[in-house]
């Protein structure tokens, strides 16, 4: 995961995430994410955060499963695995979690910064925001 990490930061933490749609074709859109630890089970995962009215959530919460890429010059590193979302409407079974810190922690394992984080917690409740975290199951690319 070192090396999702440091491509990550390149592009200040633009990726690529993809899903297949029950249609068979493929739904892709652009996300600021970084590499931290999941609050759940401790270990590497790419994580963002998403609107709470996002169409990609409401498919992870059908099918968890998803692939980023994130690319440096003409290299790349993909990560396909499960998702893990964190969010008000999201709770995770036998796990207590203080969503506007995990959501804070996204933000900032993604490059974010903020001047004013009870601003940002407001604006990340008032719009449902979830955290999105994708474990490796495969790593691949051309690096």
């Amino acid at each position: 995961m070192e090396d999702v990490r440091a491509f990550a930061v390149h592009d200040h933490g633009r990726g690529v995430v993809s899903f297949g749609r029950a249609d068979g074709s493929v739904h892709s859109s652009v996300v600021t994410a970084g590499v931290m630890e999941h609050p759940s089970t401790g270990a590497n995962a790419v994580a963002f955060v998403v609107f709470g009215t996002a169409v990609k959530l409401r498919h992870w919460r059908h099918t968890p499963q998803a692939n980023i890429v994130f690319r440096s010059d003409w290299s790349w590193i993909s990560i396909e695995g499960p998702v893990t979302i964190i969010g008000p409407d999201d709770p995770i079974e036998g796990f207590e979690a203080d969503v506007p810190k995990v959501l804070r922690d996204v933000f900032t394992a993604a490059g974010g910064t903020h001047d004013d984080w009870d601003e940002y917690n407001r604006v990340m409740v008032a719009e449902r925001r979830a955290a999105i975290f994708i474990s490796p199951n495969k790593i691949r690319g051309d690096h």
